[in-house]
């Protein structure tokens, strides 16, 4: 079992920064993938960015590109989600999933879900 717990959101302002951290708990050994989504009232789930654990291998939806930077502290099970330039529009529910499997897709079944950490972003 993974457990996953997310932290760092809070309120902003256009243009400001935050920095959001999902740290694995438990049996992470062999978790091949990390993924941010967020969920914003009344909109599906949206997949933001993903990492491959072994590699550090990063992508990005179009939506933050450029904006947003993943990184990883192996040694503390952390992965980070560095968001710049945030606009009203980045205000959500921001998730961190897991995943063992070898193929890694924000439109699949992921194993491992946190609870979530509220960003809201102010015009």
């Amino acid at each position: 079992q993974v457990q996953l717990v997310e932290s760092g959101g809070h309120s902003v302002q256009a243009g400001g920064s935050q920095r959001l951290s999902c740290v694995a708990f438990g049996y992470t050994y062999g978790v091949n993938c990390i993924a941010w989504f967020r969920q914003a009232p009344g909109k599906e789930r949206e997949g933001v960015a993903l990492i491959y654990a072994a590699t550090g291998s990063t992508s990005y939806a179009d939506s933050v590109k450029g904006r947003f930077t993943l990184s990883q502290d192996n040694a503390k099970n952390t992965v980070y989600l560095q968001m710049n330039s945030l606009k009203p529009e980045d205000t959500a529910m921001y998730y961190c999933a897991a995943d063992f499997r070898s193929y890694c897709a924000y439109d699949r079944p992921w194993q491992y879900w946190g609870q979530g950490t509220q960003v809201t972003v102010s015009s």
